[in-house]
């Protein structure tokens, strides 16, 4: 076994164990193709035993982070069907280990986009429809000590998701100015707007999309894009009805179980 493989060993167990220390022992805080072998050994490895992919995360869209980690560009992590919840469903709290919420804008691809070259506007034409979301990140990665490269290696830290029940075409949508609200029972949490995602939700979605046809895994017709997070991220530190509005697509929202 190598160093990258028992890593990647490490971090499952510590879906069931308990969060583990950072990779230091491993990856370098920066060293992304490190970062990125161990998230495709996991990626293997889950699809191996019956987990079905249906999607990308796009995360570390918030220049301010980015600066916090040391990297000049986003990350990616992989959504298998596993992690979705129904709108309006509840999330058990004994299944994450530290989450945290944020509200995004997803994207479901019509058609495959395995352009190099992709461009908002290339990934417009492909989009069949967009939709309100929430992610629920969550670090394997001890108090959320994190590095670039322990994100990365951690699938992204992600963890669930729910999309919204109200499909929208692109046509007539303004995805750089609508605002975005956040709520814990109620009570606002976070606000951002589109803009917030690396300039527009469909840049950061043409950055995944360039990066993926060059890694030779390019996204296909029907799959999920989490475009990165509107606004601030949220702590799940107890027990809370979640929802999000963002103009022009609406709400979409899950009950947070709260820790045992």
């Amino acid at each position: 076994m190598t160093s990258l493989d028992a890593a990647a060993a490490r971090l499952r167990d510590a879906y069931r164990q308990g969060a583990v220390p950072p990779l230091r022992d491993v990856l370098d805080p920066a060293d992304a193709d490190g970062a990125y072998a161990i998230q495709a050994i996991n990626t293997l490895f889950w699809n191996g035993i019956g987990r079905r992919t249906v999607g990308h995360k796009i995360g570390l869209t918030a220049k301010a982070v980015q600066v916090q980690l040391g990297v000049d560009q986003p990350d990616y992590g992989v959504l298998f069907d596993d992690m979705a919840i129904a709108n309006g469903g509840t999330l058990p709290g004994f299944v994450v280990l530290q989450p945290k919420v944020e509200a995004e804008v997803a994207l479901v691809l019509g058609r495959d986009l395995d352009d190099p070259d992709a461009t908002p506007e290339s990934v417009a034409a492909a989009t069949d429809h967009a939709v309100a979301a929430l992610e629920i990140v969550d670090s394997r990665i001890a108090d959320w000590k994190i590095t670039f490269a322990d994100t990365v290696a951690d699938n992204g830290s992600a963890a669930f998701f729910v999309l919204g029940r109200e499909r929208r075409s692109l046509a007539g949508l303004d995805l750089y100015s609508c605002g975005m609200v956040l709520e814990l029972d109620g009570a606002i949490a976070s606000i951002g707007a589109g803009a917030a995602c690396l300039g527009h939700p469909l840049q950061a979605a043409a950055w995944l999309a360039r990066t993926m046809a060059a890694n030779g895994t390019p996204l296909r017709a029907g799959e999920i894009m989490l475009t990165g997070a509107l606004g601030p991220m949220v702590g799940l530190d107890r027990a809370a009805d979640v929802r999000a509005h963002i103009g022009g697509l609406g709400s979409v929202g899950f009950c947070y179980g709260g820790r045992p």
